[in-house]
């Protein structure tokens, strides 16, 4: 099935003379993924709004470095144009980008990679406003910690400087870039697409675990792993779904972990399930879990909130902000496997005793962060910078 059966349908026809934001993302549908998902719902309310959009990226995935896709598509309306790129996937280079700005009204960037760098030291070409969405910057990983934080202070710092708006989409970014951009930096927080799996959970409770997600090692899924091989040994009941697309971690890598703590029968792979495939997995389930050591922001917690699963969240700095802000989100250190396990269990007791209040609650929490609302706020931006 093509990218464009996937995800178009009609779409409402923009005026030729609306406003157009371009936004630069350097992966795109058809990949999944939390950040592809901010770009194409961010796309969607922004043409309901009377905007034209179109969004350039790279012509290929980075699961699929060979496998080039169209070089110009559209998908809900979102004109998309694919360019080539050379490079490393941490730091792609592709400088066609400048070849499809000349009649923006205004470029919208995410993330802090050749992108950011690139329009910001070539201004002088395309002499555009612009603003960045941080989506967690390079932070991901501890990973070349001391070269990151050098080249944050130095390139970051002066590349900022080209932005008319940073956007920290979660508090801990704003907090990281008002060190290099204090006046211009502000916090949008993501929003979340409360309607793709909205309350779909099982409404009896079950020990059935998901998480949805790239398979990236940030996301710790062998610490999830571990995890289910103690609550395997405690109740053969329990059962982990993984949903997701591969990424420096494969199937392969997940499979041997698998089949080393002989858990075959209690984890299930998902590789590349579509929202359809991923709500039936939902519908069968009660818990949702991350182990992942880092989020920008969390929104996949959210999603499944919205679905009505309780999430049991790792404790980095993105998911305690989560849970200071919902109080029937648990977390739990999961490096630690048995407190990990000991979380999953009082997850289930509490759907156990409290399973209708714990759902309604769920729902409610999520529809705060609902796409309408959020992208009124970068509407506000735009028409500040457009004029």
């Amino acid at each position: 099935m093509s990218a464009a059966e996937l995800y178009t349908h009609d779409a409402e026809p923009v005026a030729a003379s609306a406003p157009l934001i371009v936004h630069v993302i350097r992966q795109f549908l058809p990949n999944r993924g939390g950040l592809e998902d901010v770009i194409a719902n961010l796309s969607r309310q922004t043409l309901k709004r009377g905007y034209r959009v179109r969004v350039v990226t790279l012509d290929s995935l980075f699961t699929a470095r060979d496998n080039k896709l169209p070089s110009r598509e559209t998908i809900d309306g979102i004109d998309i144009i694919r360019i080539p790129w050379s490079g490393s996937t941490r730091y792609p280079l592709a400088p066609e980008v400048f070849r499809h700005l000349g009649d923006a009204d205004l470029i919208h960037v995410h993330a802090i990679d050749f992108f950011f760098d690139a329009l910001a030291w070539g201004r002088l070409l395309h002499r555009k406003p612009m603003v960045v969405t941080t989506h967690g910057g390079f932070f991901h990983t501890t990973k070349y910690a001391a070269i990151k934080k050098i080249w944050f202070q130095t390139i970051t710092r002066v590349s900022a400087m080209a932005y008319q708006r940073v956007i920290g989409c979660s508090m801990s970014d704003l907090a990281q870039f008002e060190k290099i951009a204090a006046s211009r930096t502000i916090v949008i927080e993501n929003g979340a697409d409360i309607g793709k799996f909205a309350d779909r959970a099982s409404r009896a409770p079950k020990r059935r675990i998901v998480t949805i997600g790239r398979f990236s090692i940030n996301k710790r899924l062998d610490r999830l792993i571990d995890a289910m091989a103690v609550l395997k040994a405690r109740d053969p009941d329990w059962h982990l779904d993984i949903a997701g697309v591969e990424s420096d971690l494969t199937r392969q890598d997940l499979i041997a972990q698998i089949d080393r703590l002989q858990l075959n029968d209690a984890v299930t792979l998902h590789v590349g399930a579509d929202n359809d495939a991923v709500g039936r997995i939902i519908a069968d389930a009660s818990i949702f879990a991350s182990a992942s050591s880092y989020e920008g922001f969390g929104l996949v917690a959210l999603e499944a909130m919205s679905a009505g699963l309780l999430p049991v969240l790792n404790t980095n700095e993105a998911f305690r902000t989560l849970g200071e802000r919902h109080k029937d989100i648990l977390l739990t250190d999961f490096a630690d496997t048995a407190a990990a396990a000991d979380a999953l269990e009082t997850a289930y007791k509490r759907l156990e005793a409290q399973g209708p209040a714990v759902r309604a609650a769920l729902l409610s929490d999520a529809s705060a962060y609902s796409w309408d609302v959020v992208a009124e706020r970068y509407i506000g931006v735009y028409k500040e910078l457009i004029g």
